[in-house]
């Protein structure tokens, strides 16, 4: 994967193009030793392309470029409800020729117009799942996760979501320690949880809740322990059925639900970043056995732990 092409369409979304850009177009590093890529930035017309945040931008490559490309990554745009045939047809270049093509947030659309996405799952920003599953019909759009791939498609949520998606990508074509660099170059983590699955955990944090923040940090410097609902009842104060409700008022969910994303994304964190064994991290998270952190790893992740460190571990193989 060493030629790129970022097609940039009218009324461009800046954050977008900058996630592009940021992964894929930056130059040498001699103490990061990163790959470079051969980058064009081509649109339909080329020249002066409209911005979608007061300024305009000017891009010299035509569609043409896509020719050949290794890798087509789409930027998202504001007027994402109107086909663009040329870019339309361009994609089904692309894909006729088996380049690997990527959009996040709205540009997932664009990918809906050249039928790319008929028969795939497929991903965008929330707030526009439901018109993008009422526009591609033959869509399995999930708006659950942070990115999709499916073949050599991948969509991603929405814009901050690019950085996942393009991160996933490079960790794919050249492995996590590549991956990793680049991350950190941007202040990012490698990937965020997720898994191999790419479900989004959404423990609440403390900071989102009205009442019971405290509670929850005390929860969380404390997963290793056996805790019960009882216990986050006695620190908060209330009897067991006002926590709960109290629980569910501000956090959606129910305390033994949230002990476990909780946990979960402690295992994650631990397979990532230790050497660990999967007995010993299933006792630094609450889980007791290897046998349960497995269990709720798989149903929460799609992967089981030892399958989730081969893929994603920040650690240089021995």
């Amino acid at each position: 994967m060493r030629q790129v092409a970022v097609i940039v369409p009218d009324e461009v979304e800046p954050f977008g193009l900058g996630v592009i850009a940021e992964v894929w177009a930056e130059p040498y590093h001699p103490d990061d030793d990163n790959p470079v890529f051969d980058v064009a930035f081509c649109t339909s017309r080329p020249g002066r392309v409209r911005g979608s945040a007061g300024f305009d931008l000017h891009i010299e490559h035509g569609l043409d470029r896509v020719q050949g490309a290794d890798l087509v990554a789409v930027a998202a745009s504001r007027d994402f409800r109107t086909e663009q045939p040329a870019v339309s047809e361009a994609l089904r270049l692309a894909h006729d020729q088996g380049s690997t093509i990527v959009a996040s947030c709205t540009a997932a659309f664009l990918l809906g117009y050249a039928g790319l996405l008929d028969g795939r799952r497929a991903t965008t920003h929330w707030r526009y799942g439901d018109e993008m599953a009422a526009r591609f019909p033959d869509t399995e759009v999930d708006v659950s996760v942070l990115y999709v791939e499916d073949g050599p498609i991948l969509t991603g949520a929405g814009s901050a979501a690019g950085v996942d998606t393009n991160l996933h990508l490079m960790r794919k074509a050249f492995g996590a320690a590549t991956a990793a660099t680049a991350a950190r170059r941007i202040v990012m983590p490698p990937h965020r949880g997720g898994g191999q699955a790419q479900f989004v955990p959404t423990p609440v944090r403390a900071e989102d809740c009205e009442s019971l923040g405290d509670v929850l940090q005390w929860a969380r410097d404390r997963l290793h322990e056996p805790l019960t609902v009882g216990d986050l009842a006695r620190v908060a104060t209330m009897s067991e059925r006002t926590f709960a409700r109290r629980f569910r008022d501000e956090t959606g969910t129910t305390p033994l639900q949230w002990l476990t994303a909780e946990r979960v994304a402690r295992a994650e964190q631990l397979l990532e970043q230790t050497r660990l064994s999967v007995e010993e991290i299933a006792g630094r998270c609450g889980f007791g056995s290897a046998a349960t952190l497995r269990h709720h790893f798989t149903a929460s992740r799609g992967t089981s732990p030892a399958a989730y460190r081969r893929q994603f571990t920040c650690l240089e193989t021995a």
